[in-house]
Formats: structure tokens, C-alpha cells, sequence
């Protein structure tokens, strides 16, 4: 099988199968290209390493893959002359490359899966970096006014921290996924016959999940709809989007990430802010509220309560400075 037609059938069957993003399909695009690149320029080897073909090359054919062309790659990443990728990226590009060799033995493509055990390089753990309530309140009030920019941007980072969504999840919104639940819905857990506001948020894979919205996010939201958001709308063709651009059109996450900056850079936090850092703050927040910490894996669509236990070694972290700056006993 070709290495091009085999990364065409792979990229068609997990777009199709698996209903990921485009975003998610570029970068296997990506890395399946750069991964072809490399490949191409390498002799054909078996698994023991040693050239088996007289220095012919295997990009022309996937069931030539061996375990030491994907030993190779990774190695090459970390080594490589233009500037070598650091284990998180390495490990990254290896995972999309996994993926291909397994579809293929599963396709009958390879007698073997060759990347079964290749084992990425091991990253240093690095945990997610929240801001402080007063610094999220800071950069929150630093979006007002009531022109209609002011408007939509305010309802954005307003929604961000308080879903916990991922801006390519917000900007995916339509105007329908924000609605409100009777009090007596199962998915509100309220008995009481108060109505909760909720969004409804489509994550990685199409998984779909309900997120409540707090009253300040819904207010943003409510002042938006009414006062802004028609004024965007009369000026493109139609379109469901919760959010929008200045010219009609759905806003993009790269406009989503300079609504963040501009906000950051206005409320002049010493802290670097990105658009994951109010789904960092989110979860972390939580944590620090009390929350369970499998009712905030729900929340964000994690799909192992074990990423969602990263945010609980911030808290931990948190506690602990506390506990040594305050208690008498604690101080050396």
C-alpha cells in the first residue's frame, strides 16, 4: 500500500469513524506528513535495525514499516539539527504515528503493528497554570462598555471561565446550545423547580456533554444576544453561531485568543494568559471550592478522571504553602 493513499485512508477513516475536528485532523495530517518526509530519505531496515534492501527507500510502500523506522523517527525529533522537539511534542507526533501503524496491521497493510512498542520519551510533568479569583475577576472587568465589540467580548470570556470550555468549544457554540433546564430535569439535579441555565457543549470526538452557566455568564450572555449579536448578524448571510465577527462570519479561535489578549494586556496581570488558562482556573477553582473532583472531569469532558487529577496537585501545592506560611509549627 502506498504511504500516501494508506495516510488518506487513515486520515478519511478517523474523520468518519472516530468524528474528529478538523483541528484534531490537521495535526494528524501534520504529523503523518513530517513523519512521510523523514521516512522517504531512510533505507528500508528490518527489526533488528539492519538494512535488508540495499538502501531502497519505504515510502513507497507501508507494509515495509519496521519498530526501528519509528525508533528512528523519535530519535531523529529529539536530535534534529533544525531544532530538536521536546518530549511532549515528540511524544505527540509518535502517538498520531501509533495510530497509523495500528489502523494499518489492522487493515492487513503490515503482518505486525510496528509501533506497538515504541514507547514515547517521557515528559516532565507539567502542571496546568491557573490565575488567581482576584486576578480572573481583574481580567473579566477589564472587558466593559456597551458597544457591541464590548458586548460579545465580555459574554466570551464571561462563558470561558464559567463553563471551563475550550475555546475551540466556544466558538463552536450555536446559539440553541445555551438554554435553559426546568428545575425537575434530571440533568439539572435541582428539585427544588428552580429553571437552570446550561450549554450545551460539543467536545473531542462529538461527545457531547451539559454544562451548567452561572448568572453572571448568562447575563453577559443575555446583554449580547439582544444588543449585539443582531447587529453582527445583518451584516453576513446567516449563520447559528453563538458567537460572531465584526462582518457576520462565525469568530474564529484565532480572534477568540486576541479577544484574550487584548483583555489580559488591559488588565495588566504579571501572569501569561491563554486561552486555556480559564479552563485551568476553572477546574482549579472547583477543587478549591470543594468539588468533587469526578464531577469536575464531567464538566470538562475529560475522558479519565486521571487528567482531571492534575488541577488536585495545584490545590495540594496551594494547601501546602498555606499550611508552612501559617502554621507555627511548620516554619523552619
Amino acid at each position: 500500500m502506498p504511504f500516501a493513499r494508506a495516510t488518506q485512508d487513515y486520515l478519511r477513516h478517523i474523520a468518519i469513524e472516530r468524528g474528529l475536528s478538523e483541528h484534531t485532523l490537521s495535526a494528524y495530517r501534520r504529523d503523518l506528513t513530517t513523519f512521510g518526509d523523514w521516512i522517504g530519505t531512510q533505507p528500508v531496515v528490518d527489526s533488528a535495525g539492519a538494512d535488508r534492501a540495499g538502501g531502497a527507500t519505504v515510502v513507497d510502500d507501508v507494509g515495509r514499516l519496521a519498530r526501528a523506522d519509528l525508533a528512528g523517527f523519535v530519535q531523529h525529533l529529539a536530535t534534529r539539527p533544525g531544532g530538536p522537539l521536546a518530549p511532549r511534542s515528540v511524544a505527540r507526533m509518535l502517538s498520531s504515528v501509533r495510530s497509523f501503524t495500528a489502523f494499518a496491521a489492522g487493515e492487513g497493510w503490515l503482518p505486525l503493528d510496528p509501533g506497538a512498542s515504541v514507547r514515547p520519551p517521557k515528559a516532565p510533568m507539567r502542571l496546568p497554570k491557573a490565575i488567581s479569583v482576584h486576578d480572573m475577576e481583574r481580567l473579566l472587568g477589564a472587558v466593559a462598555g456597551d458597544d457591541p465589540v464590548q458586548l460579545r467580548d465580555r459574554a466570551l470570556l464571561e462563558l470561558l471561565y464559567a463553563t471551563g470550555t475550550r475555546v475551540s468549544e466556544a466558538v463552536g457554540l450555536s446559539v440553541d446550545d445555551v438554554t435553559t433546564l426546568a428545575g425537575t430535569d434530571e440533568v439539572a439535579d435541582v428539585d427544588d423547580g428552580t429553571d437552570v441555565s446550561v450549554v450545551r457543549v460539543t467536545g473531542k470526538g462529538n461527545k457531547q456533554r451539559i454544562v451548567p452557566l452561572g448568572s453572571y455568564a448568562r447575563a453577559a450572555i443575555d446583554a449580547y444576544l439582544v444588543r449585539a449579536r443582531p447587529v453582527f448578524a445583518a451584516r453576513g448571510t446567516g449563520t447559528p453561531a453563538l458567537f460572531l465577527g465584526s462582518r457576520g462570519a462565525p469568530l474564529s479561535r484565532q480572534s477568540a485568543w486576541l479577544v484574550i489578549q487584548v483583555a489580559a494586556e488591559r488588565a495588566d496581570l504579571a501572569a501569561h494568559v491563554s486561552p486555556h488558562t480559564f479552563r485551568h482556573s476553572f477546574a482549579t477553582h472547583l477543587l478549591e471550592g470543594g468539588a468533587d473532583v469526578r464531577v469536575v472531569q464531567e464538566l470538562l469532558g475529560h475522558a479519565s478522571v486521571a487528567t482531571t487529577q492534575i488541577y488536585t496537585l495545584v490545590t495540594a501545592d496551594t494547601l501546602r504553602d498555606v499550611y508552612q506560611t501559617a502554621h507555627p509549627r511548620a516554619r523552619r
